[in-house]
């Protein structure tokens, strides 16, 4: 669900005031309607949220008479750069699928509309698309403008070319071109659904600018960012609430749903509209906690039992598939970098 009016820098809205100067649409049309000015987009302290964003791509979009594939243009002009501390996390992960983890665990920090969900089909990893919380006359800017910051992410992470396998559009047929151009892919049209697949070996892929150390402070500075902008908030932040207040011995989601005085399909339904589960808060508790009590000097085996963990083996291998390694390396790599 995406986080309307949660604030954020005006990036995004600066960026596509940019696109519309360049095609002929002056920045008061592009603004027209949202309280924003273009002076106010050149001062470090704007915060803009999503409803005034979503209110210049309409502007422009009626300037520019529903212009074909505006979306990928202004995907095309965001840059690794543009996504502060989010940015410094996908690059320093350890492979590409933590990376990937890392992006949806963190999305609200961008500037996307798309829901995203990454699954495993046989042999492929495939990320989907979909925009239900955008309208309808936006929806396909809002998809090939993600789809577009996708293609120029994955061309700063990587010197070499990540070979897509298929790109699906939910859209009918149009011109591939311009797909081309920017996705570097020729995508097929009219499916159920739209989606990127890639080979599910390539989730292992290593980061090249894989960094513990820095991925660990970028995750950090993303999560105070998180809360700062209250984007926990509703029933996943009463959820993970339940959950702190009881590290070694956490609620079951039964138990939680009973607390919150719903059912248990309400309540997987609530988080499910929040975009997040009971497992993934578990587990974000588990994480933060278990950075915290190892920075405290706390022995593996100690902060193991502290999160609830019946054995140490299971709180290793929960933290490998948190940070791409162990906690007795991630304490050295990490909480001792050498000097």
């Amino acid at each position: 669900m995406v986080q309307w009016e949660i604030p954020r820098p005006p990036t995004s809205v600066s960026v596509l005031v940019d696109l519309g100067v360049e095609l002929g649409v002056p920045a008061t049309v592009s603004l027209a309607g949202t309280g924003l000015t273009e002076a106010a987009l050149s001062d470090t302290g704007t915060e803009v949220t999503a409803r005034q964003e979503q209110a210049v791509v309409g502007n422009l979009l009626a300037a520019t008479d529903g212009r074909g594939h505006l979306g990928l243009e202004a995907g095309s002009r965001f840059h690794l750069t543009s996504f502060g501390f989010w940015g410094f996390a996908l690059v320093s992960s350890p492979t590409l699928g933590a990376a990937l983890k890392i992006a949806l665990q963190y999305l609200d920090l961008t500037y996307a509309w798309s829901h995203f969900d990454l699954r495993r089909t046989g042999d492929e990893a495939q990320l989907v698309l979909t925009a239900p919380d955008v309208p309808e006359p936006l929806r396909r800017f809002t998809v090939e403008r993600d789809l577009a910051v996708i293609a120029t992410l994955q061309r700063e992470l990587f010197s070499a070319r990540i070979q897509v396998r298929r790109l699906v559009l939910a859209f009918p047929p149009a011109d591939p071109e311009p797909y081309e151009q920017v996705l570097r892919v020729t995508p097929e049209f009219g499916g159920d659904e739209t989606l990127i697949a890639l080979d599910a070996a390539l989730l292992d892929l290593p980061m090249p600018q894989a960094n513990a150390h820095t991925q660990a402070l970028a995750q950090e500075q993303c999560r105070e960012l998180l809360d700062r902008g209250s984007a926990r908030t509703g029933v996943a932040g009463r959820v993970r609430d339940l959950l702190l207040a009881r590290p070694g011995d956490p609620p079951t989601a039964e138990h939680v749903a009973r607390e919150l005085t719903m059912s248990s399909r309400t309540l997987r339904e609530r988080l499910a509209a929040e975009r997040t589960s009971y497992r993934e808060l578990l587990d974000e508790i588990r994480e933060r906690l278990a950075e915290e009590m190892l920075a405290e000097g706390l022995a593996v085996a100690q902060a193991a039992e502290r999160l609830g963990y019946q054995e140490v083996s299971s709180f290793s291998h929960a933290f490998r598939r948190w940070k791409g390694m162990g906690p007795r390396a991630y304490r050295t790599a990490v909480l001792r970098p050498p000097g």
